[in-house]
């Protein structure tokens, strides 16, 4: 018999794989510790997690509670919101409607919704299905259209004409969440149904994800439904839900890991459901193909970007892509205020997970995604939760001595120009929207929207710092502008410039 000598490298890689995988090849008993620990250590309310592999979930837990001031127990079953990996089930949306010939991905916007308009006309003429679902279509950030929860789906599109272009069409990458609500109104006008009732009949239904909705609205109705949750400090604080409803199709869903396992399955098992397929394996095939070439890592990268080292960074429809020890990953994120998620796949492998959290941007997420990725796939070990928590606190610790030292002091001998009552006002930007100064006891309140104001205190000059009533939006700084009238004509905040209100005079 021959015996063959195994170098000593070999047998460390041997040793490191059957200790992740434990004496049966089972790694959950070790996962189940490691998330446990991480959840603690990252000081985490609720958080629970759901890993399917070869068609069949292999792992799902649940760890902490659904809000701190209840004690009760997250569960498998408990409600959170999934923010923007609900993008992957609007690109899977409309890929059905590319299967039965009623959209390209290709196709220019208008010619489905006619009436939407984008600051120049040329964008307007080509912009196209597949631009809107991969970050491209030249627009900045603009958040503040929905964030305060006022504007409707309606007139957030139609504010889109107004936002300046942040780069030429095709030119760039910015993540843009209102691209997406677009895509989900074009959805709309060709299916004839609502974006909502699309993703219920279409995909939840089909896929028995019962405990699935497409808003907070809903989710309030239900039992089982996690609370948000912010850390101040080193307490953990219950805060009230972002309002994500008006950007439904990038970002408004709420589920379970139990319900988001099967999506998983689904993805994994090339969009078919008990062999049945939703989607056509080309089509399914186009939702991971690479449309925008992402930022190349450095080193002020996030933490998981410079532990995983990857060669490589694009987004696809609805999709986050890049190289993990030889192998292609598929991810998302998702992220509202004290709400997380993320999905990751390794499609080749047959190898996805899912986690939702009820904690403000625990970024344990990407730690976890990787550890899965090493324990399931028989990979070398590594501390990713340790290695990226201290690489996290590192870079709070330089933020905030940054912030102490960039911080600048007010001019305290100076005083506003006005009496305080004269800044008070109606002030309007067709882009950002309205906001209302008012006195209240004796101090400016600023109100941007019927669930957003702040006192305004005095810092120097015409300059004053908004504190907002959620606490946990932090201050800002609001500026007015007094005009050779004397008054306070303009009001600069979060950089935009609005305008004093006019009233008209009435027609006689």
């Amino acid at each position: 018999m021959n015996c063959r000598r195994v170098a000593p490298l070999s047998l460390a890689l041997v040793a490191t794989v059957a200790s992740a995988q434990g004496d049966n090849g089972d790694p959950s008993r070790e996962l189940d510790a490691y998330v446990a620990r991480a959840v603690r250590e990252w000081n985490v309310a609720g958080f629970a997690i759901a890993v399917v592999k070869d068609g069949r979930v292999v792992f799902s837990r649940a760890y902490g509670v659904r809000d701190v001031r209840s004690g009760e127990p997250v569960d498998t079953s408990t409600l959170f919101a999934i923010a923007s990996t609900t993008k992957a089930l609007t690109a899977a949306a409309i890929g059905m409607l590319v299967d039965e010939g009623r959209v390209r991905w290709d196709d220019p916007v208008i010619m489905h919704l006619p009436a939407f308009r984008m600051f120049d006309p040329y964008v307007t003429r080509e912009v196209s299905v597949r631009d809107l679902l991969s970050h491209r279509a030249g627009l900045p950030g603009s958040d503040y259209l929905w964030t305060g929860g006022d504007n409707t789906r309606d007139e957030i599109v139609r504010r889109v004409r107004f936002i300046e272009p942040a780069y030429s069409l095709r030119g760039g990458y910015t993540y843009q969440n209102v691209m997406y609500l677009v895509a989900g109104r074009m959805l709309e006008a060709v299916s004839g149904m609502t974006w909502d009732d699309f993703i219920a009949t279409r995909i939840l239904t089909p896929l028995g994800m019962s405990r699935t909705v497409t808003t907070l609205a809903q989710a309030a109705t239900k039992p089982n439904v996690a609370a948000p949750h912010w850390n101040r400090g080193d307490t953990l604080v219950a805060i009230s839900n972002s309002l994500a409803d008006g950007i439904g199709p990038a970002g408004s869903v709420w589920s379970s890991v139990a319900d988001m396992s099967k999506w998983v399955r689904f993805l994994l098992d090339s969009g078919r459901v008990n062999g049945q397929p939703l989607l056509r394996p080309n089509t399914w095939a186009e939702l991971f193909r690479p449309n925008t070439i992402l930022p190349p890592w450095g080193p002020n990268s996030a933490p998981q970007l410079r532990l995983s080292a990857p060669h490589f960074r694009t987004y696809a429809l609805g999709w986050f892509q890049q190289d993990y020890q030889g192998k292609q990953v598929d991810f998302h994120t998702g992220s509202l205020n004290g709400m997380i998620a993320m999905h990751g796949l390794v499609r080749e492998n047959g190898l996805g997970v899912y986690m939702l959290a009820n904690t403000d941007h625990a970024e344990l997420r990407h730690a976890l995604m990787f550890k899965v990725f090493d324990l399931y796939l028989g990979l070398p070990s590594r501390d990713w939760s340790g290695d990226m928590l201290a690489m996290a606190r590192a870079a709070e610790a330089r933020t905030d001595s940054a912030r102490a030292r960039n911080a600048a002091a007010p001019n305290a001998e100076s005083r506003p120009a006005l009496e305080l009552s004269a800044y008070t006002g109606t002030f309007v930007d067709s882009l950002y929207g309205t906001a209302i100064v008012t006195m209240e006891n004796g101090s400016l309140r600023l109100r941007v929207s019927s669930h957003q104001a702040a006192t305004l205190e005095h810092w120097q000059y015409e300059s004053f710092r908004a504190r907002w009533d959620d606490w946990w939006r932090g201050r800002s700084t609001v500026s007015f502008i007094v005009g050779p009238n004397g008054q306070a004509d303009r009001l600069e905040l979060a950089g935009f410039t609005l305008r004093r209100a006019r009233t008209m005079p009435a027609r006689r």
